[in-house]
């Protein structure tokens, strides 16, 4: 009998023991699961993550954006082909990119509302000024912003951005 409890838990072991230890540690998962809270989430949540975001490379302080960035935060940025998986990676992406004066606004959203997560995932354009010719240049991409709630804040866990491959 206890076998069987032990497959119909997933476990692999046969014998009583690790049965009885398999139950008992997915009987605390469980525990957990129902104990989580979720975070309560305004029906504007995704507008006001985006104006937080939106200012944040208005200071130009590459710190400031990547404290935004949830700890194990995953960033495939627009103009860069490297990946940034950690704050410091992150961090330097945009050293640089900050120096163009970014300003995105969302053109299309989409937002999807979860326990602790958010999405909104769209498209934008992202106005960039030429340091020497002081020229405004708008690129049109697509992204996806994942947020996660962390340490009692509303934190980017994944932002992907890539340019339109057509103009229309």
């Amino acid at each position: 009998m206890k076998i069987l409890i032990a497959l119909s838990l997933g476990a692999l072991a046969a014998t009583p023991v690790a049965a009885h230890q398999h139950k008992a540690n997915a009987t605390h998962s469980m525990a957990k699961a129902h104990a989580m809270q979720c975070a309560a989430i305004p029906a504007s949540a995704a507008t006001a993550l985006f104006a937080k975001f939106n200012a944040a490379w208005a200071t130009k302080n590459p710190d400031t954006v990547a404290d935004l960035f949830a700890k194990d935060a995953v960033l495939l940025p627009t103009l860069s082909n490297t990946p940034r998986t950690d704050r410091a990676g992150i961090r330097d992406y945009f050293v640089n990119f900050l120096k163009g004066s970014p300003v995105g606004t969302r053109d299309t959203t989409n937002v999807r509302e979860g326990c602790n997560m958010l999405t909104d995932v769209g498209t934008w354009t992202v106005a960039l000024t030429n340091q020497n010719s002081g020229l405004r240049n708008n690129v049109k991409a697509r992204y996806s912003f994942i947020y996660k709630y962390e340490g009692g804040a509303w934190k980017i866990a994944h932002l992907h951005s890539s340019m339109m491959p057509v103009s229309e």
